[in-house]
Order: structure tokens, then C-alpha cells, then sequence
């Protein structure tokens, strides 16, 4: 008996779907939970499952298809024998036997990455606990033919070239604009065309931070199995600042302003899709630690495209630390409905004046673009400067003052 499967039901925010890639085909054979097709939102990759094994009868909507909630994507049928579909018909009683005890001990990620490209279980040794195999052990087997290929093609390109020249070619590349670019792109334009943004800046020095974490990270992470970074100073810093200038905090609503009773403090992270702001929801209520774990844990599943679209969905607030990559300086842009955002940038060693004396100290810039509809300048400069001082002086902010 086939059944349908359907679009997963996509959050309000969401309103459809594009068809991102196909890992299966009509006439192939799935595992129950093996990931069947990415979904491609504005906002993040959707896995869809398969929810029993058995085969794949049709593809009712091919890959670069819009769909919505609860349309069908495909029929899947039963499979009845699923040993036997496990392995090709051809294959010989020894090697069925091998191929069905490897297959039966891969968790789903690792069958993906199997079917993805084409590796042979029997040549998998696992190194997981009781030899089960991980996915390390996948990438050590491809990367073994890759080298195997290279080589290969090494050889091949000493052969005696065509006679056709590629001396100063220009080629163009077009490819479709991803929905998560799109979004952006189109929340960027927007914004600067219905905000009055303005950027104020200001320098902070690190050393006091530095030191504090030099003194401290070992033991925290001993504690607390996770490293302090320095994200954790702003984001304490970040949520003072906001309790003193709620108008930071606030979103505007038509002709209401919203101030906003909580800190949930959206963290820029880098992704292969692009940009993505996960929030850390009630950050006021948060140890330093929950928040460290929780930017590492954004960090990690930004990179496999594991964020879920409500964790990427209202904020109060962002930082955006562009001095991870080197940036000396730059004007953030908000992210809508909210008010304002904090740029960070790289910590430089540079010649300052401290008590009338020139000293190196590493110091950094701080940018904060604020709506200037609804958050007065003097404000905006006056929560960059509290900001500076709770840097500066780390204290201030186990102390409330």
C-alpha cells in the first residue's frame, strides 16, 4: 500500500517551500528516517524523512518546485521484503550477507552520506564503539578515492592536450539566488528604505576582559564544559544596556511602539546558506556559561543547516561580531522589527593615552545602528558608552552597578 508524502505543516512565518534536492528517485529503496529531500525556506533547510522504509513510487514535485504545507511530494510503497532490498538481486549470498549486516548498523545520517556517494559498505571499518560505523569512517573511504581520482587525473592531463585554447576565456556562471539570500536581500533593502538609520561608534579596551578570561577560562571550562569566549561579556553588557534604555530594546508596530519586557538577544552566525541570527530567548535569565553553550551550539548546527526556523524567529536585539573575519570597522545593518543592533570587530594592539601616559593596549570598535524613529541619539550614545564601561570594567556586571 503506497501512502503520501506531504509537505511537513511550515510555521506561520513561513510560507512556502522550494524543493532544494532529491537524494531518491522513483524505484529506490529508503530506510525509515533516511532524509528523503531538503526543503529550502527563506530561513532554514528543512529535512523531510522518510516515515517507514520501503520504496519510492512517484515524485509527484521535482527539484526548484514552490510547495506549501501539506502538499505531496511523493508516493512511498512498503517494501515487502526488506533484506532483499537492501542489496542488488545480483549480488552473491556472501556479499548480501555483509552488505545487509553493514546497513542494518548505520545511523541515518551515515546511510545518507553512503547513498549520497555511492561508497561500498563492505569497504567501511568502523571505529565507533562495538565497530559501529561512524561518519568519519565514510569520509576516510571517500577521501582515499578521491586521492585515488586525482591522481588518476594527474596522469591523464600529461596526455597531449586538444588543440582547442582557453587563453583568456570569460565565462558568466548564473545561478538561482537562494531563498535564505533572497530573504536577506530583501529585509535589507526594506529596512533601509523604512528605518532612519544612523551608526555611532566607540573604542573599548579589552585588556580588562582579556585578563579576566586568561585568569578564569580554564577553570571555567572544567566546570562548565565549554569555553569562555568574549561574547558572553557583550551579550551581559548588551543586556544591562537594554534594561537601562528600554527604547533600544523596542519594536516598532504601524503607528505603536512595543517595548519589549524580556532580552532575547539575536547572535549573527555564518552559514554556508549565508547569514543567520539564532536567538538566545530570555538572555537576562542566563549564566554566562548557558549563554557560551548556547552560541557554540548555534555555531555547530549552523554549519549542518540543523537550526529550526523558531529559533531564528523574533528578537529583541543583535550583535553581530564581524571581527572573527578581520573587520576593523563597519555600520551594521538592523535586523527588522528590531530597533538597533551591536557590531564587533577585531581586536587590534594600538597606542593609547590611559592616565596621561602612551600606552599598547588591544583595543576594539564598537558600532551600534540604531532606528532613529523611535531611539534618540543621545541614547544611542549613552548605551554604547555603558557598554564600554562594562567592558572595561567586568566587575560592574556581577555587581548590577
Amino acid at each position: 500500500m503506497a501512502i503520501e508524502l506531504k509537505v511537513p505543516t511550515l510555521p506561520e512565518s513561513v510560507a512556502d517551500a522550494t524543493i532544494a534536492k532529491w537524494y531518491k528517485q522513483p524505484g529506490d529503496t529508503v530506510e525509515r528516517d533516511e532524509n528523503l529531500l531538503d526543503l529550502e525556506t527563506d530561513k532554514v533547510m528543512l529535512e523531510v524523512p522518510a516515515p517507514y522504509s520501503g520504496v519510492i513510487e512517484s515524485i509527484a514535485e521535482e527539484e526548484g518546485a514552490v510547495v506549501t504545507s501539506g502538499q505531496v511530494l511523493a508516493l512511498l510503497k512498503e517494501r515487502s521484503d526488506n533484506a532483499a532490498a537492501l542489496v542488488q538481486s545480483t549480488s552473491t549470498p556472501e556479499v548480501v550477507a555483509s552488505s545487509l549486516e553493514h546497513a542494518l548498523e548505520l545511523s541515518p545520517a551515515v546511510r545518507r552520506l553512503v547513498s549520497e556517494h555511492n561508497v561500498d559498505v563492505n569497504l567501511l571499518e568502523g571505529t565507533g564503539k562495538n565497530g559501529r560505523i561512524l561518519k568519519e569512517d565514510v569520509m576516510k573511504v571517500m577521501e582515499t578515492s578521491r586521492q585515488a581520482s586525482s591522481q588518476a587525473s594527474r596522469a591523464s592531463s600529461a596526455m597531449p592536450a586538444a588543440s582547442v585554447s582557453v587563453t583568456g576565456e570569460r565565462m558568466d556562471q548564473r545561478v538561482p539566488m537562494s531563498r535564505l539570500r533572497a530573504k536577506v536581500a530583501e529585509r535589507l533593502v526594506e529596512v533601509q528604505h523604512t528605518a532612519a538609520i544612523l551608526t555611532t561608534f566607540n573604542e573599548v579596551d579589552m585588556l580588562p576582559v582579556m585578563s579576566l578570561r586568561k585568569k578564569y577560562k580554564d577553570e571555567f571550562e572544567k566546570k562548565h564544559a565549554v569555553r569562555l569566549g568574549f561574547m558572553s561579556f557583550f551579550v551581559k553588557a548588551v543586556i544591562n544596556a537594554l534594561q537601562t534604555f528600554p527604547a533600544v530594546n523596542a519594536s516598532i508596530d504601524e503607528s505603536d511602539i512595543i517595548y519589549h519586557g524580556y532580552q532575547d538577544i539575536g547572535i549573527a552566525v555564518g552559514s554556508p546558506r549565508g547569514l543567520v541570527v539564532p536567538i538566545i530567548r530570555n538572555a537576562e535569565r542566563c549564566s554566562m556559561a548557558e549563554i557560551e553553550k548556547s552560541i557554540a551550539d548555534f555555531g555547530v548546527r549552523a554549519q549542518s543547516g540543523k537550526l529550526a526556523i523558531e529559533e531564528m524567529t523574533g528578537g529583541t536585539f543583535t550583535i553581530s561580531n564581524a571581527g572573527k573575519f578581520g573587520s576593523m570597522m563597519s555600520t551594521p545593518i538592523i535586523n527588522p522589527p528590531q530597533s538597533a543592533i551591536l557590531g564587533m570587530h577585531n581586536i587590534v594592539e594600538r597606542a593609547v593615552v590611559v592616565n596621561g601616559e602612551i600606552v599598547i593596549r588591544p583595543m576594539m570598535y564598537l558600532a551600534l545602528s540604531y532606528d532613529h524613529r523611535i531611539i534618540d541619539g543621545v541614547d544611542a550614545v549613552s548605551f554604547l558608552m555603558m557598554i564600554k564601561q562594562l567592558i572595561e570594567d567586568p566587575a560592574r556586571l556581577l555587581l548590577d552597578i
